[in-house]
This record gives C-alpha cells, structure tokens and sequence, in this order.
C-alpha cells in the first residue's frame, strides 16, 4: 500500500503540467507583505492551546529568530551583519554569500527533492524561461535564507532587527551555543527602543519576548515546577510589571539583573539536578510544538498555498536546527509535519489530492514510530492528533458515497488508508499505554465494515427520501404509478450494482467481503421497510403484488452479488448469507393469496346463504325448472376463479387446491341446505301396528267400526310422519332440488375443466398438478349423487305414504278385498307420474320414477304385512291380490314406455316371492313358520316359540314374514294358533 501511494508521484507528474514560474524574491516578497489566510482551521489544532494570548504571528517571528540563531551557532563562517543599504547595493550585482554556509546556498543549485519523492509529491520542474540569459538568472538566484524571510512573512527590517540582535548576542555570550542561551532574555538585552521605528512597536515586541518567557518557564516548562520554589512567583510579578510598564533593559539596570536570574535558575533546571548546558526554554509542550509548526508552514509556498516549494530539502535541513532548542526530534517532526500536511489539504478546500496523498504516506512513518516512542507527551500528541484526522476522515467514509464517486476513487482509497491507519496506530497506542494485552483484532476489516455498513445505511435512507419526494411529485401530475417500494427496489439493485463496480473494488484491499457487507446491509434496510409494508396489508392487489415481485427480484441481484463476492473467502461467503434471511416474498404472496382466497370464500359462503333464504325451490322459475339461486352461485364460483388465475402470482398451482377445496366446501355447503328438511324414506313411512290375529266371524260384523277407527289413527300417524306443510316441499319443489342438484354436477365437471385449461396456460404450468385437477370439487359431486338420491327417494315415499295414503294406506284392501281394490291407487299415481315425469330433469327421470315405483311396492307390500285389524286376507283373495300387483307394474312399464322391463323384475322380485303365502294352506303355513323358527332359534324354541322380532327385510323364508301372513289369515286355524302360541288380540 504505502509504495503504491508513494509512486503517484511519477503517474501524477504526467497527468499535471509543470509549474514554469519562478519565484523571485521581489514576488515573494510581495506576496508575503501580508500573509495569506489560509490558516483559518476548520479543524481544531491538537497539539493544545496556548495558556497565554501569543498570536501566530508573534510565534511565526519566534519561530524564525530561533531558526536564525540556531543557524549561526551550527554555521562554520561567523555571522555577519550587512545594512539594509549595503544589501540593496550588493543586490544589482553577483550575490554576494554574506550569511552562514547554511543558509546561503543558492535556489538554482537545488536538486530533485528527495523529500517530495518519499512523500509522493509532483514536482514543480522549475524551467529555464525561454530568451532568459544565464546572468539574468543569477541576478533572481537568492539565498535558502533569504526564501526562508519570504516564507515565513518576515519583513527585511524585522530580518536586519534579528541578525543585528544576534551579533551583539554573540559577542557578548562569546560564541555561545543556540540551546545555551535564552533568546527572549538575550534579545531583550541586546535590543533597545532605538533599534525600532518607533516606541509602540518596541513595546509590542519586549511584550512579546516577556510572554514567550511566561509560556516557556511558567505555563508550558518541560520541567514541572517546584512548589516550594519563590522563582516562579517572582517571575510573574516582573513580567506582570513589565507588561504594565515598559522593563528597562540596561546591561547594568537592576530590574533587568533580576529578570536574567530569575530566568536563568528556572531555565537551567534538569531532571536530575545535574548542570547541563541545554538551557530550557522554549521545549515544553504544546509551546515548542506550536513555534515548530510556524517553521514547517514556510515549506508551503505562498504564491500556491497548496504546493510544496522544491526547496523543501534544504528548508528541512535547516529547520532540524531547531530541535535542540525546541526537545525536537524525528518523531515529533514526523507527527507535526503530518499534522501540517494533513491541516494544510483540509483548510484549502481540500483540492489538492497530493497533500493528502503526502499526509497518508507520512502516516506510514508516523505508524512505525508510535511502535517504539514511547513518551506520554508523544502519545497525547499522537492522540490528539490521529483523532483529528481520524474525526474528519471518518465523517467522509461513514457516508462515502456522499463524498466520492467514479472519478475520485483513488481519493476514496487514500481516505480509507488515512483513517484505518489512524485507528490502528490509535488502538496500539493505547494497548503500549495502558500494558493491555489486547485480543487480535483486524482494526482495518472492522473500521472498513463499520464505514460499509454506515455508507450504505445513510444511502439507502437518502434514496428513499428522493424516491419518496419524486412519488409525490409523480401521483399530483399522474405520471409513474409503480408503487413506491417497486421503485425503491429497482433503485437498491442500481446502488448495490454500482457499490459493486465502483467501491468494492478499493474497499477489498481491507475487507475482502466488502461488496457481500454491502449487498447485506442494503437487503437488511430494505427487509425493514418490506417488513413493515407487509405488516400493514390488509388484503391482495396488484399494486401488493408488484412490491413483492420487486423485492424477490432485489433479493436475487443482492445474494447473486454477494455469493460472486464470496467465492474465494475461508467460509465460501456463509456469514454473509446469514446476514440476509430471506425477504420470503414467495411466501408472503402465498399468505397475502391464501388470505384473498379466505376473504373470496367467506364472501361466497355468504352468497349461498343469502340465495338460499330467498330460494323457493319454484320449478317455473326458469325453462331448465332448477333454482335461480345455484345459477348465481355457480357465477360466484366462476368469477373467484377467473380473479384467481388473473392474479399476477407464480405459485398458482400450489394455491389453487386451497381455492377448489374452500369451493368444494361452499357448495357442500348449498347442497346440505338443498336437500335438508325435504324428508327421507323412513320420515314418510308410517309405523306398523302391533300384531293381533282375527277370524271369520268378525270380520264383517265389527269391520266398519275398526276400519273407521284405524282410519283416523293412522291419518294422524300419518300427518305426525310427514314435514312442515309449507310449499318449499311440495312434489313440484322437490323436483326443482333434484334438477338444481343434477345442474350443478354438470356445472362442476366444466368448472374442473376450465379450470385445468387456467393452470395449464398460466406461469405455474404444471402438468402432473393440472392432471390431478379431475378430481377437483370431487366431495360437492359426490354430495349431489348422494342429495339427488336422497331426494328421489323422498320424493317417491312423499308421494306414495303422504300424498296417496288416502287411497293406499288408508283405502286398500279396507275391508272385503273385492270392494277396495288398487284402481283408485292407480289413477292418482298415474297423474303424479306425469308430473314428475313432466318436472324432473332428463337425466334423473327414469330414477325418480324407479325411486316411486320401488316406494309403491313397498307400500303395497306394507298393506298386505302390516295393514292393521281393518285388513284380513282369505285364501280366495290371492287371485285379486296378484292381478292387481300386476296392474301395478303394468304402470310402469306403461307398454314399453315407461321403465325398463329388467328394472321393473329387479325391483318386484321381493312381492313375486312373497304373494304365493297367500294361497298356501294355512297349516303349511305354520308348520313352515315353526321349521323357520326353529332354524332360526336352535333348541330354545322346542319347548316354546319364541316371537320373531320384525326385521323390515319380508321374505319367504323369514318368521317375521310368514307370522305376520298368518296374522292377517282369516281363518278359524291361524286364528287358534296365534292364540295358543302368542295370546295375540283379536283388535288393538
């Protein structure tokens, strides 16, 4: 990284031109007249504030006597002073070298900086000018001195005033050293009102030198003071005095004396007590740190605030020549220099990539210091002033994408540079500090996450506000309709796409899953405002489908992103993956479908109920003769399946059983109601009566009474077995249930098949699932054979025990046999035919016809076996008995017109095989039902006949049966036999 950054130098020098204009010294000169001001800080100074009021200025005219002394004690040629007029002189001809061998090399004799090179900075490659001749050169060729004036905004009179001060200074400390001496007291000493333009700027300046000597031996001594020692407060009140009025300064005045030992005792202090000739003065921190960064600003030139003269070698060099009076060091130099490139890049708008590109570089050497320096003054500066930088670096990289962009990414990565190793640097500063051992941490991978994470958090939310103002704007001038959570995905997809692209690629070198954190990041924002939108609906519509195919979409692009991302990483990208549980969009439509599904259901199932409380089953309500309320059903149904498969989802395969299944259950629904309350066979079919026995004898005397009797019981009997009189039940309505019942098994076999074509052409084609769709609304079908059958059966018993009891029940076979034969039976049951066969459907004509020629022989059979004491057979009356059975089935085979004949034989089997009992010998007979019974009962019936219990199921063979014809045997016999063996009654 660091030879990466240092060798921009070489590619920027041909991305820039070079600078062609030399500084001459009247230009400077007059460019520094006042300096610029580009030292406001926008960014606080950390190496601390001054505890008194000196300004810049007076610390920039410290700086440069220090510079200047500590420049004569190190030079091999004493130094000599020339006058202001003598300097000008000298100036219209070759210069003449007058001040030491340090500071008077030539500009022009400059080399390639080498500083400018380690730092990465371009060359400014001052150029000969074009006709300029090598005399006229020299002419503008000045000293690094001299420069060093102009840089630092020292005027020529200032400059004369110091060296003037510093040779009397010499003389009289007989060539002491620089760091020997006080240089405020000795100034003071050496330079009197008369040395000045006038009184108030020599004031200015003894105020000055007297505040220097406060901050550096009383406010800021690298020495802390003695508490018991009077010196200090000694001090303070001299200067306190002096500043009040003006310190005579004679060699011989007593205050002055004074003031020299006062200073001298606290100057010449040591840790140790021993004598050293380092005087201490100007080395306390922050005073030498603040004087020191007044030198190093003259490395900027002041006709470019932002360019670094070409003379900064030498500048250095000569600058280092401080330290000895300043408790400099390399270190400390490394960290204020960093300081200065760094605060200089920041104050000028922050234009010139090469001071921060400097600043990183220096950084790196700033890092490899704070691993060996190990100074707490050092690390408090280190502190103060890597969490300045770091505070401003971070303010940029936390949301980057405000501050960077395609063009700039190679800023973007020196950025990054400057403020991981300033964190770095910080976070191992403190472990040295504080003896930790610290758990290994990846300080880079976790600052570069955080500035990721952040970034991409304070993008998303800004998008989101755009989108959200541009949704606004769009909905007044009716443009853009997509819902704004479709609009925020597609614009997530475009920022992760982008991030990707332009970002990840700098942000790898620390993180290597840095576009997978990204992607992460931004399906976690936007999974919190889908989650929260799916949170609040309250039904499907295509506007909910549309989020929701957004956001599956958006999920797809972010994961495809970060698996890409992750191909070469230890864990193949998993904790990234589980950074990012699925939106669950699929699911969330399923829910969202499944609840509309609920919502068209109950609203179905409402439908029904509403219908069938206004149905009256009237079969004239229509030409197909079924109810007006299974056509607005079955139109309901049709319409939820028709939304169903408008619906812009994928998954309809998967929900569609929910929908037929809940349809399935609403037109059992229907179909119950349909069929309920119409009756089955046993509500029709009247109770028998208990078992009596008659005889000849009374048959015809007490006949008319008992029959008129058992009339109007079983005509109460028979009323308590039918249902409620009201016309919902009628035969006609009966008829309209069967035909609406028969409709609706047509209906579903055609709403299965379109609804196989719906799933076959929608998106979810699947054919194993659309094949298993004939099964569909299988249970509704099997509940209409089940209600059609039911009600046939109904039908048929209503009609024969309801309707024509009066002349079957309550008239056949009444009495002589002969007299109440089955003719009236059947000439009301013929017109009945008609009307069912007029009524009913095609299709469940011939069954309901079966169903009322099955009810008539059971009703005919019923009159023969337990017709109650009103009905007594002889055995003459089998001939009348089988004639009129055949008038019966005669009925319905109506000469091939009516039922089948194989149909009619099935179903008269049971009265064929019964009939020939009423011709048999009425001792047959018994001896027939004690062989039955006794098959039936084993031994116990050998003492004594048991009495057969009444299955329902007559037969020949069966004892219930064969009593029950014994029972109604008018016969003298039969009569005994049923008293000896039962006790039977003759009458109820």
């Amino acid at each position: 990284m660091s030879g990466r950054l240092r060798d921009r130098s070489s590619s920027q020098a041909k991305r820039h031109s070079h600078h062609q204009t030399t500084t001459t010294v009247a230009a400077a000169a007059a460019a520094a007249a006042a300096m610029p001001n580009f030292l406001t800080e926008t960014l606080p100074c950390p190496f601390g504030e001054l505890a008194t009021n000196l300004s810049d200025s007076e610390l920039r005219e410290t700086a440069y006597e220090i510079l200047v002394g500590a420049c004569r004690s190190t030079g091999g040629k004493p130094l000599t002073y020339i006058s202001q007029s003598e300097r000008n002189s000298e100036r219209t001809a070759t210069p003449t070298l007058t001040s030491t061998a340090s500071l008077q090399r030539s500009l022009t004799s400059t080399a390639a900086s080498k500083v400018k090179k380690a730092l990465g900075l371009r060359s400014s490659g001052r150029k000969k000018v074009s006709g300029e001749s090598d005399s006229e050169r020299v002419k503008k060729a000045v000293t690094i001195g001299e420069m060093l004036r102009v840089q630092m905004g020292i005027s020529e009179q200032t400059d004369s005033r110091v060296r003037r001060a510093l040779l009397r200074v010499a003389a009289a400390q007989l060539g002491r050293r620089i760091e020997s001496i006080v240089l405020p007291l000795e100034m003071l000493q050496q330079l009197k009102p008369s040395d000045f333009p006038n009184q108030g700027e020599y004031e200015a300046w003894q105020r000055r030198n007297l505040k220097l000597l406060e901050a550096g031996l009383l406010l800021h001594p690298l020495l802390p003071l003695d508490k018991t020692d009077t010196a200090p407060q000694r001090l303070r009140q001299i200067i306190r005095g002096a500043l009040e009025k003006p310190l005579e300064t004679g060699k011989n005045n007593e205050s002055m004396q004074a003031l020299r030992s006062i200073v001298l005792s606290l100057a010449c202090r040591t840790f140790d007590g021993s004598a050293s000739e380092t005087i201490h003065w100007a080395d306390g921190f922050p005073l030498n740190l603040r004087i020191y960064q007044m030198l190093l600003e003259a490395c900027f030139d002041v006709n470019d605030e932002t360019s670094v003269i070409e003379e900064v070698d030498e500048v250095l060099e000569l600058i280092k020549k401080t330290w000895v009076v300043l408790g400099m060091n390399q270190m400390l130099h490394n960290l204020c220099f960093l300081w200065i490139l760094f605060n200089r890049y920041v104050a000028t708008g922050e234009v010139e990539g090469d001071l921060l590109f400097a600043a990183n570089n220096l950084l790196m050497e700033v890092e490899k210091d704070s691993k060996s320096m190990k100074d707490p003054n050092y690390s408090k500066i280190l502190s103060s002033t890597l969490s300045a930088i770091l505070g401003w670096a971070e303010k940029r990289l936390l949301a980057y994408h405000n501050y960077f962009h395609s063009d700039n990414t190679e800023l973007l990565e020196c950025v990054v540079s400057v403020g991981v190793l300033s964190a770095k640097i910080m976070v191992e500063d403190i472990s040295h500090e504080y003896r930790k051992k610290r758990k290994e941490i990846d300080v880079a991978h976790e600052r570069v996450d955080t500035y990721i994470r952040s970034s991409l958090r304070t993008a998303f939310f800004q998008i989101m506000e755009k989108v959200k103002s541009s949704k606004r704007s769009s909905d007044k001038n009716q443009q853009n309709q997509l819902p704004f959570l479709s609009i925020l995905a597609q614009d997530v997809s475009t920022l992760a796409f982008s991030e990707k692209a332009i970002f990840s690629p700098i942000l790898k070198r620390w993180h290597p899953l840095s576009a997978g954190v990204a992607v992460a990041t931004l399906h976690s924002c936007y999974g919190n405002e889908l989650k929260q939108f799916v949170s609040s609906i309250g039904e499907l519509t295509p506007d909910i489908l549309q989020v929701l195919r957004a956001a599956e979409k958006l999920e797809k692009d972010l994961v495809q992103i970060a698996v890409e991302n992750s191909v070469d990483s230890e864990d193949g990208g998993k904790s990234i993956i589980r950074e990012m549980p699925p939106y669950e969009a699929e699911s969330v439509v399923s829910n969202l479908v499944k609840s509309w599904i609920k919502t068209r259901l109950d609203r179905l199932k409402e439908w029904v109920d509403r219908n069938l409380q206004q149905e009256v089953w009237d079969p004239r309500a229509n030409k197909e003769r079924f109810a007006p309320s299974s056509v607005e059903v079955l139109r309901i149904v049709d319409e939820a399946l028709e939304a169903f498969f408008l619906l812009p989802i994928s998954i309809h395969a998967a929900l569609l059983p929910d929908l037929t299944n809940g349809i399935d259950r609403c037109l059992q629904h229907y179909i119950s109601k349909a069929k309920s309350g119409c009756g089955t066979r046993s509500t029709f079919v009247p109770s028998m009566p208990a078992l009596s026995r008659c005889s000849s004898r009374s048959k015809v005397s007490g006949v008319f009474k008992k029959k008129e009797k058992f009339q109007k019981a079983q005509s109460r009997k028979s009323q308590v077995g039918t249902t409620n009189g009201n016309g919902s039940f009628g035969i006609p309505q009966l008829c309209c249930r069967i035909n609406t019942l028969q409709h609706i098994r047509t209906e579903l076999d055609v709403l299965a098949k379109r609804t196989i074509m719906h799933l076959r052409s929608s998106e979810s084609h699947v054919n194993n699932i659309a094949n298993g769709m004939g099964k569909a609304f299988e249970l509704s079908a099997a509940a209409c054979l089940e209600g059609i059958q039911q009600l046939c059966e109904a039908t048929a018993y209503k009609v024969i025990f309801h309707d024509l009891s009066h002349v079957l029940w309550d008239g056949l076979y009444v009495g002589e046999v002969s007299s109440s034969r089955i003719e009236p039976f059947l000439q009301e049951l013929e017109h009945y035919l008609e009307v069912l066969s007029l009524t009913v459907h095609d299709r469940v004509r011939t069954r309901v016809i079966t169903e009322v020629m099955k009810a008539s022989f059971d009703g005919f059979l019923l009159v023969l076996l337990a017709g109650g004491p009103a009905r007594a057979f002889t055995l003459q009356d089998y001939e009348t008995i089988a004639e009129d059975f055949k008038f019966l089935t005669d009925l319905f085979w109506s000469n091939g017109d009516g039922l089948p004949g194989d149909l009619i034989e099935k179903f008269s089997t049971t009265v064929k095989a019964l009939l020939p009992l009423f011709h048999t010998e009425t001792d047959s007979l018994i001896e027939q039902f004690k062989y039955m019974t006794a098959e039936s009962y084993g031994s116990s019936a050998k003492s004594k006949l048991p009495l057969p219990p009444t299955s329902g199921q007559w037969s020949p063979t069966e004892p219930n049966t064969l009593l029950r014809v014994l029972c109604y045997r008018s016969d003298e016999t039969a009569a005994k036999f049923l008293k000896k063996t039962y006790n039977l009654p003759k009458k109820l």
